[in-house]
């Protein structure tokens, strides 16, 4: 694995993506993927319905140096599928610590591309941290086995606000350390 830093966000390179800074060109792929109503509840933030702008909002804020997390496209143009197929981004938790968030486009579901990223942003451990955070939605058991199979160990129950449900829903949380 390899990775070369653009702008201050490194690429991360695997055998059947490459993430990526967000670009703007990458709109038209995220509204249409995030507008997917099932897509968005299995999320925090992602509206339902997705009002004009979200995206090209979300887009500025990964490409700031003051965001709060990093952000990658899951470009699937290595493995020959289409060049924005997710996004993982990896929070800033605390000095150390850090939290993944993933959501993988429908079409792209259970061919193992998160656990591609999620491992792939794990080995790079671009914020250097101690540990990793992860959560995902009770109702969401293919994410749960997506961390348990990348190393993740479950922490306990939670519950978190959903945009798209507009509701908080109960969530697993798990963590992984690294050397």
């Amino acid at each position: 694995m390899m990775f070369d830093t653009i702008v201050n966000q490194p690429v991360i390179t695997a055998e059947r993506v490459v993430l990526r800074p967000l670009r703007k060109s990458d709109q038209g792929r995220i509204d249409h993927f995030a507008s997917d109503e099932t897509l968005a509840r299995m999320t925090v933030a992602i509206p339902h319905p997705l009002p004009p702008g979200a995206t090209e909002a979300f887009i500025a804020r990964a490409q700031s140096d003051e965001r709060p997390a990093d952000v990658w496209a899951i470009d699937g143009t290595p493995g020959g599928s289409e060049e924005l197929i997710g996004v993982i981004s990896l929070g800033h938790v605390a000095e150390g610590k850090s939290e993944i968030g993933y959501w993988v486009a429908p079409p792209y579901q259970n061919t193992g591309i998160a656990s591609e990223a999620v491992r792939s942003l794990i080995a790079a451990n671009p914020l250097q941290s101690h540990v990793m955070f992860a959560s995902v939605f009770q109702d969401n058991p293919a994410s749960a086995r997506v961390l348990t199979n990348c190393g993740f160990q479950y922490l306990g129950d939670a519950e978190t606000f959903s945009v798209a449900r507009n509701a908080p829903v109960p969530t697993w949380t798990y963590s992984l350390k690294l050397n």
